[in-house]
């Protein structure tokens, strides 16, 4: 079955950087786009960024665009968040997910926090 198990969430300053790591098994990671979602409290999911299965970068939300970046890697079936300069706004619970044959599947999540 598809899983998603993301990692690498935690505290950091603003201005600070963290990196997720969104790790699959159960389909051909390099057949789909892989996304990155987050969801502050009180608010809608949102998408970050994604890439598709061809290593093209698209959707980056105007909020985090030339901080953060999506990437993939095959060999380890991985989809990584590099977030860089963090703000407070960032905070949020941050979800990998994908499409497979028209079904959502959602990493955990895993939570972020951006305070002095």
């Amino acid at each position: 079955q598809v899983q998603l198990v993301g990692s690498g969430g935690g505290l950091v300053q603003p201005g600070g950087s963290l990196t997720l790591s969104c790790s699959a098994s159960g389909f051909t990671f390099m057949s789909y786009t892989m996304n990155w979602f987050r969801q502050a409290p009180g608010k809608e999911r949102e998408l970050v960024a994604s890439i598709t299965n061809l290593g093209v970068r698209l959707n980056y939300a105007d909020s985090v665009r030339g901080r953060f970046t999506i990437s993939r890697n095959k060999e380890l079936s991985t989809v990584y968040l590099q977030m860089n300069n963090l703000k407070p706004e960032d905070t949020a619970v941050y979800y990998c997910n994908t499409r497979v044959f028209r079904v959502d599947y959602w990493g955990q999540g895993t939570q972020v926090t951006v305070s002095s």
